[in-house]
């Protein structure tokens, strides 16, 4: 079976796939090699369908429709979910299969605990990670979670915090499931609003990002440019910092109810046991 997300950086949202997918159908991964799944991630785009072998059986599994085209699906798909309901509407679903994302069954594995060492941790968006974030977090206190940690590290750095300020989604649908409320962060055009409002209102929340300026990447310490530089690097940390620590003091986090994720997650694994009587039944052989 060819497990499809997005390799080309190990972002967390997209690593969590061989992390969860075989704890929760281990059989699954021992099937016909010419059989594709379609997990967590924003996936459901022309490009990406192209990428994927010709005659393939395709299962999708909660992921999410987003950058670029919205793509014609064939018989050789078999849809069990989606992510959201505009990802539903996108692709002309009935809005049954639009239940969640599928991280949200990682709580099977991962148990919330009450034990914090931060009260606000932060986690950028994967392509605009670097260390002038780091050294931002530093001045006030607050945490600082990379997405290219591996998937342990960032759990227990997410269990380990109050209240995320995320630009990751991930790192905000992650903090959700484990109990730890979250402010959504907008530091570049390129965040795609509509995954955050396709997983947003499937949890009936409504999505309103705060705004915070870019932080340019620093240069290297062992660049021996002007101390200028430096200097100008050490201001816009500073004030990096300060927005966080505004947003953190005046933004009312998110956290969806109890019993909707209860209802939400159930329903993802209902869908669990509907694949795995399909595969019992033969139709991926």
């Amino acid at each position: 079976m060819q497990l499809i997300y997005f390799k080309r950086v190990p972002n967390f949202g997209d690593q969590l796939n061989p992390w969860l997918w075989p704890k929760l159908i281990p059989n699954f991964f021992e099937i016909n090699q010419q059989v594709s799944f379609i997990g967590i991630g924003t996936l459901i785009n022309q490009k990406r369908i192209n990428e994927i072998k010709t005659g393939y059986k395709k299962v999708i599994f909660s992921t999410g429709v987003g950058y670029g085209d919205s793509p014609s699906l064939d018989d050789s798909y078999v849809i069990y979910c989606v992510r959201g309901p505009l990802s539903a509407q996108a692709l002309g679903f009935s809005k049954d299969l639009a239940i969640t994302d599928g991280a949200a069954l990682l709580k099977k594995f991962f148990k919330p605990s009450i034990n914090k060492k931060y009260k606000f941790s932060y986690m950028p968006h994967h392509s605009l990670t670097h260390d002038g974030w780091n050294l931002a977090c530093k001045k006030i206190g607050f945490g600082y979670i990379d997405p290219h940690w591996s998937v342990e590290k960032v759990l227990e750095s997410i269990n380990e915090t109050e209240i995320l300020l995320a630009e990751a989604m991930h790192g905000a649908i992650v903090a959700d499931v484990l109990r730890v409320p979250w402010i959504p962060i907008v530091s570049n055009p390129r965040i795609l609003a509509f995954k955050w409002n396709d997983w947003c209102q499937s949890l009936n929340l409504e999505y309103k990002p705060c705004l915070i300026e870019k932080l340019q990447k620093p240069i290297n310490k062992s660049d021996i440019l002007s101390p200028i530089r430096r200097i100008r690097d050490g201001m816009r940390q500073k004030k990096a910092a300060f927005e966080m620590q505004k947003i953190a003091k005046n933004s009312k986090p998110f956290l969806s109810k109890d019993k909707i994720l209860d209802e939400l997650t159930l329903r993802l694994e209902e869908k669990i046991d509907k694949l795995q009587n399909d595969i019992k039944a033969g139709i991926f052989d």
